[in-house]
């Protein structure tokens, strides 16, 4: 078969990157973790104290963009580098999670990391997970994937992840972090999180990573096998 792309999209904590990195995985294809490019961003605007109180200080962000340098170890669990610093564990804390999509709705930001997404999945062979990857970075993408699943099963899942991580946190603040993150996602004025037109929703609220990965495979081999 010939190399495809494949874009996934979707709401936070949908495992979007798990599903992601076993179709990669797979297929002996790049994984690419789009949201962790922004993380990194939003962890760096955090330690300039660019970002207070929730409020981000725009202007200075956009001014610093060519200082902060971005790479991937595809052969070491994909690890984040930010400015040749291993950020991989950090960026996944709850205080990114609640600022990240502050930094994500910048529209300079946004075409700093479409451009260099775009570059990473140029020959295909690329499953690449995030908000808008089927609708601006990919839009062409031969498989597109819109992930979805019930709050309350989304909220459950991420604190799953942040208590073996060793991260302290309630359920109620994670489901709040999600709540409000989805409504950003959604209503932001720069490539807000919508499903492509031809996109297949895939409600994962009742299967597990191998039953989602099977239904993703089979699709594939459907309509490109």
């Amino acid at each position: 078969m010939n190399k495809i792309t494949i874009a996934i999209d979707g709401y936070s904590s949908c495992g979007k990157s798990t599903l992601a990195k076993s179709l990669a995985n797979k297929l002996n294809y790049i994984y690419v973790d789009t949201g962790a490019m922004y993380r990194a961003i939003t962890l760096w605007c955090l330690d300039e104290d660019l970002i207070v109180n929730g409020n981000a200080q725009i202007e200075y962000i956009v001014n610093s963009l060519d200082q902060i340098h971005l790479s991937f170890d595809a052969d070491n669990n994909n690890e984040v580098y930010l400015n040749g610093n291993n950020v991989s564990t950090q960026i996944r804390s709850m205080h990114i999670s609640d600022n990240v999509s502050l930094v994500s709705s910048i529209k300079e930001v946004r075409n700093k990391l479409v451009a260099i997404q775009q570059d990473l999945g140029k020959s295909k062979g690329v499953v690449m997970d995030g908000r808008d990857i089927g609708t601006v970075v990919f839009p062409n993408a031969e498989i597109k994937i819109f992930m979805t699943a019930d709050p309350k099963v989304r909220g459950k899942r991420r604190f799953d992840e942040l208590k073996r991580s060793g991260v302290a946190v309630t359920v109620d603040e994670v489901l709040n972090n999600i709540s409000k993150r989805d409504y950003k996602d959604t209503n932001r004025e720069e490539s807000p999180l919508v499903k492509a037109h031809d996109a297949i929703t895939l409600d994962n609220t009742h299967m597990t990573p191998d039953e989602q990965l099977q239904f993703v495979l089979d699709h594939i081999s459907k309509n490109w096998g």
